[in-house]
């Protein structure tokens, strides 16, 4: 099985500017949904849509409006499976220093440069934070050259002081990969993307990246902060979020359909994770749509 390996993206502002703004509304590009970094900062504001937020070591699933900023170099997946009516999904690519290294170093920018530091573990904003800024970022693609810069400048501004959020990887590790590590990562993740309902040994994924069982569990902890076994629990109970959320599958079916052969491993497993029984979090589900 061939596996692409080029996880390092390049992006070009357009010509003449320092931050570059897209917005999907009938098609996401499909490019996007793959295991990736940059150097620059992403700031996604989905104002109706469905999809998987991965981010670093993070895994949900979400059915609602999202924003999110993602800081330089921590992996992250294409986020949106499909926009619901009216949807949109728009993304601020930038630099930490686009407006300079002198001007980043101002007394000014303390707030901002601390936001940008707790991006590195993934930051995701909170109804308030998103009802203020959401319809400003989109927005953003009305101005352009200076007007663009300092409306954005507002928005960051607005981001580093709030306190309307929570962080992604809040145990304190802060995912940033490098180019050689980072091509071994994504051939993990898409394997295990692809067969997390099946049974996967160590020996058949450390084979994929051509490393021993030892010097894989070795890496992949250091890399990660987990366990490989942990890793495949994760996808395994995100897979059954989506379930209970959009099937009317029986919670003894989506144990299984999930990769899990025991269900009271697959109960205690989805009980870590989520901090909820599996039969609660349906519950819950259908007393926020109701």
């Amino acid at each position: 099985m061939i596996i692409k390996k080029p996880t390092l993206k390049k992006l070009s502002p357009s010509f003449g500017s320092s931050i570059l703004v897209k917005q999907h509304i009938d098609k996401v590009d499909k490019k996007n949904a793959f295991w990736h970094f940059h150097p620059e900062l992403e700031l996604i504001y989905i104002n109706k849509g469905q999809g998987k937020t991965h981010i670093g070591n993070h895994l949900s699933y979400f059915n609602n409006s999202q924003l999110i900023l993602i800081g330089a170099n921590l992996p992250h997946n294409g986020f949106t499976d499909r926009l619901t009516a009216n949807g949109t999904e728009t993304t601020v690519q930038f630099k930490s220093n686009f407006l300079g290294n002198d001007f980043i170093d101002i007394p000014e920018m303390t707030n901002i440069v601390a936001m940008f530091d707790r991006a590195k573990k993934g930051i995701r904003f909170k109804m308030e934070a998103k009802s203020v800024v959401g319809p400003r970022i989109d927005k953003l693609l009305e101005y352009d050259g200076l007007e663009r810069v300092l409306k954005f400048l507002e928005i960051l501004n607005y981001l580093a002081l709030t306190d309307n959020y929570e962080l992604l990887n809040a145990d304190g590790f802060a995912f940033e990969a490098e180019a050689q590590d980072s091509s071994k990562i994504d051939v993990i993740f898409k394997y295990v993307n692809k067969n997390f309902k099946n049974h996967i040994t160590l020996d058949e994924i450390a084979d994929k990246v051509s490393m021993t069982v030892p010097a894989f569990c070795r890496y992949f902890k250091k890399a990660t902060g987990k366990t490989f076994t942990q890793l495949v629990n994760e996808y395994r109970v995100v897979h059954a979020t989506k379930l209970l959320n959009e099937s009317q599958m029986s919670i003894s079916d989506i144990c299984f359909e999930c990769g899990f052969n025991n269900f009271s491993h697959f109960n205690k497993q989805f009980n870590d994770i989520t901090g909820k029984s599996a039969s609660n979090y349906r519950k819950e589900i259908k007393h926020i749509i109701q």
